[in-house]
């Protein structure tokens, strides 16, 4: 069978975390896109991993294969293999021949792109990586796929047709002075050696195929997704959103399987237990604000429970994986995670920081939001409107402070009785029954409910 693990908010939720929570039971991890601007971090026996574009489940030794929906750096992903051998590990990891790769300039344009975007405060802040700009590339029939780097001839053609027209575009458009991202011959030697090593370690693989084959031979898959829903291109709020489909649904385009196969397994939505956001673009249920990236943050200042946000700030370790900037922290955004549920149909879930929010006087969520005189219970489509909407709170008691490993060890009749409300809450409102609750950052700090591989 196959468990889709789908970010339900802005991302940063811990989706590695449980996909190596359950890791143990499946023979197969695929990522299916997004690139190294993913940051999942899993903690075992006190050891802490992070990974931004090796699955997850390499810590547990599982294949792991980066999808046709992946762009991938072949830089990064070489770094993190070693590093992990380095650290007495043995990842084995799949690149499908289809993802597309990310190059030099494409980082370059990058961060070019969103300085630009900074002067008018319309910055969507990306991690830099070049991830869009990747993606742009495939879209627009010019990006080069890691089958490419295989061919020595068809790769310094392709570079050939490419890199001028980025060059000149770097150059007359932003005015900027381009250096070695650009240069053809460097590329050209660079990239192919990265072939060589795909090669000689028997990486590549039709990932369709591949998963088709492992799945009918009765392994068990569970596929990856970064980032979050509301940051999906499609279903989040445009244009603050990431290049891909982070949603159930690009688990089918981006591993070559059919909806059929990801429809008919588990899709397990993340949800932490309060609301971050790493970037500009609205955010109702904010309590403060982080300079830079809270809109209104220069004129309005630290919002009035800014005292509050950084508690949880702290008490949550929230800042981003990839780029250690601080994250925006909010109540639970209910009418968000209605809009998760439906996009991508979740069959469980999985509520993490449960720990954070505890020693709080009281809890809150966004239950609906107060749009043009009327209470309305999910996202708008434009994130104009969603900018417009003013939430309604729902308050419960908060929940002491306790032994969260005594409590992971007990079992879910062990949380303390306002969380469990409050989870109970959750589990209601999104019609999917509460899987797992993370109560710390380990994997043996988690309150297994049930396992949707079992």
């Amino acid at each position: 069978m196959t468990v889709t693990i789908v970010g339900s908010q802005l991302g940063d939720e811990g989706k590695g975390g449980v996909v190596d929570l359950w890791g143990d039971a499946v023979d197969v991890v695929a990522r299916y896109q997004g690139g190294d601007n993913a940051g999942h971090t899993v903690v075992e026996d006190g050891t802490e991993y992070k990974l931004s574009l090796v699955p997850s489940g390499a810590v547990r030794g599982k294949v792991g294969v980066l999808g046709n929906g992946c762009v991938v750096n072949p830089a990064t992903l070489f770094e993190e293999i070693d590093d992990l051998r380095e650290r007495g590990l043995d990842p084995d990891v799949r690149v499908a021949k289809r993802a597309h790769v990310i190059l030099p300039y494409h980082r370059v344009l990058d961060g070019i792109e969103e300085e630009v975007k900074s002067e008018s405060d319309q910055e969507v802040g990306t991690t830099g990586r070049g991830i869009g700009p990747t993606y742009e590339d495939k879209m627009g029939r010019r990006g080069l796929r890691v089958a490419d780097l295989l061919d020595a001839e068809g790769l310094r053609e392709k570079l050939e047709y490419v890199v001028p027209q980025k060059q000149r575009f770097a150059e007359e458009v932003f005015g900027v002075e381009t250096g070695d991202e650009f240069d053809i011959g460097s590329l050209y030697e660079e990239y192919k050696t990265y072939g060589e090593r795909l090669a000689d370690e028997d990486m590549l693989v039709d990932a369709g195929n591949y998963l088709a084959d492992r799945i009918d031979g009765g392994d068990e898959v569970m596929f990856e997704g970064a980032q979050g829903t509301i940051i999906d291109i499609d279903h989040g709020n445009y244009p603050y959103v990431t290049s891909s489909n982070p949603t159930a649904g690009g688990a089918a385009t981006g591993t070559g399987l059919s909806p059929g196969v990801v429809g008919g397994g588990e899709i397990v939505g993340i949800v932490k237990a309060y609301l971050t956001r790493v970037g500009s673009g609205p955010m109702p249920t904010e309590l403060g604000g982080v300079e830079g990236d809270t809109p209104g943050y220069d004129e309005q200042g630290e919002g009035e429970n800014e005292e509050l946000a950084t508690y949880i700030r702290e008490e949550g370790g929230e800042y981003g994986t990839v780029t250690g900037r601080p994250r925006r922290v909010g109540w639970l955004d209910v009418p968000m995670l209605r809009h998760s549920a439906r996009a991508n149909g979740f069959t469980g879930l999985a509520v993490n920081h449960v720990d954070v929010l505890a020693g709080l006087d009281e809890v809150k969520v966004g239950h609906s939001y107060h749009l043009d005189g009327e209470e309305v219970f999910t996202m708008p489509a434009t994130t104009e409107r969603w900018s417009h909407c003013e939430p309604n709170f729902r308050t419960f008691e908060g929940w002491e402070d306790v032994d969260w490993q005594a409590v992971a060890d007990e079992g879910y009749d062990a949380i303390p009785e306002n969380a469990r409300a409050y989870l109970d809450y959750l589990a209601d409102e999104l019609d999917a029954d509460v899987y797992a609750v993370g109560v710390g950052p380990g994997r043996e700090e988690t309150v297994v409910v049930e396992n949707p591989l079992e």
